[in-house]
């Protein structure tokens, strides 16, 4: 491809037409739907604030790649809403073609707007979230629609009952919940198959330094028939190279993200992300490499949501994909490392 500087121009992108050769599918819980074992998020870099020739060439880096899932939510940016409409702007001029070819996700439930409508996962909020989502995509529906977290304030059976309501409206697909808590999540798994729809997928952040789906979410969506869709599987680029020896200027951690802080990095981490990299190494890999196969190897993940800030970026991610699964052996010897 061009300078990825450069946003390719409706008259000269093509899709790659080996797109498919390489990736894997996983079929999605208990649905007939086969996502791509990479998905690419947009919650970084594809915002009002970020280049978007380079945003351009990196979605359509990943789709001449084989990755046919896209993730977004309302308030991806930065501006929040963003992310949508340059999304919205890509598909448009670029891919419009090829729609039915991929899945396109978003969510609502966090804070997007002023008032109290705004924020949470009443029916009121997600619907009027949905909707101008699709607006901002220039679409008439998506395939995965989300509640993005547990909204305590709002009884599950009212965002149950909006979620199948959206499905019944034909705005979304399928339906997915995002950061639920495992006993919550049991409970709207129950209400949506009640109502005609089951729930497809469970997202949540998980990686080598982050486990807590494994207090009872994956058991959950295995018992139910539930896909799994992991994101931050990097930890906002800790299990890469970046932060071995120290904070690099121009890292995320050297900035002001909220996600990621320069305190974060203690000498402890560093040592374990060292370990780590040497493991790596004598693998044959990458730390980032080994960090993914990590989460794609449990049993109940279907696919592993990335971040990318370029085209060389994605690249370097979907090597993963001929990195042999992890043995037993090697689990355990990684399970030490990181119990230590």
């Amino acid at each position: 491809m061009a300078n990825e500087s450069q946003m390719p121009s409706a008259a000269v992108y093509q899709a790659a037409a080996n797109r498919y050769d390489a990736m894997e599918y996983r079929l999605c819980g208990r649905s007939g739907l086969r996502l791509p074992r990479l998905s690419l998020g947009l919650w970084h870099n594809f915002g009002s604030v970020d280049d978007f020739g380079k945003a351009t060439a990196m979605v359509c880096r990943a789709f001449d790649r084989g990755i046919t899932h896209f993730d977004l939510a309302n308030n991806y940016g930065p501006e929040p809403g963003t992310a949508e409409e340059n999304f919205g702007r890509i598909l448009s001029a670029q891919l419009a073609g090829h729609r039915d070819e991929m899945i396109i996700s978003t969510k609502a439930g966090h804070r997007m707007w002023p008032g109290p409508y705004g924020d949470g996962c009443s029916r009121k909020s997600l619907m009027s979230s949905l909707d101008q989502s699709l607006r901002r995509m220039r679409l008439d529906y998506v395939d995965i629609f989300y509640s993005h977290r547990y909204d305590a304030d709002t009884p599950l059976e009212e965002t149950a009952c909006a979620l199948a309501d959206i499905v019944r409206s034909g705005k979304a697909l399928y339906i997915g919940i995002s950061k639920y808590p495992a006993p919550e999540a049991r409970r709207m798994y129950a209400l949506l198959e009640s109502l005609g729809t089951p729930c497809l997928i469970h997202q949540d952040r998980y990686s080598m330094l982050v486990r807590k789906p494994e207090q009872g979410v994956l058991e959950a969506v295995q018992e139910q028939g539930v896909g799994f869709i992991a994101f931050s599987p990097l930890a906002q680029g800790l299990l890469t190279d970046k932060y071995l020896n120290g904070v690099p200027e121009g890292s995320r951690a050297a900035g002001p993200s909220v996600f990621l802080k320069r305190d974060d990095i203690t000498p402890g981490l560093q040592a374990r992300l060292r370990r780590l990299n040497a493991v790596a190494s004598d693998y044959g890999c990458s730390l980032s490499q080994l960090a993914l196969r990590w989460v794609m190897d449990a049993p109940a993940v279907t696919s592993v949501i990335v971040g990318a800030s370029s085209v060389a970026q994605i690249d370097s991610n979907l090597e993963v994909l001929s990195v042999p699964p992890l043995s037993a052996g090697q689990r355990a010897e990684l399970a030490s490392v990181l119990e230590a």
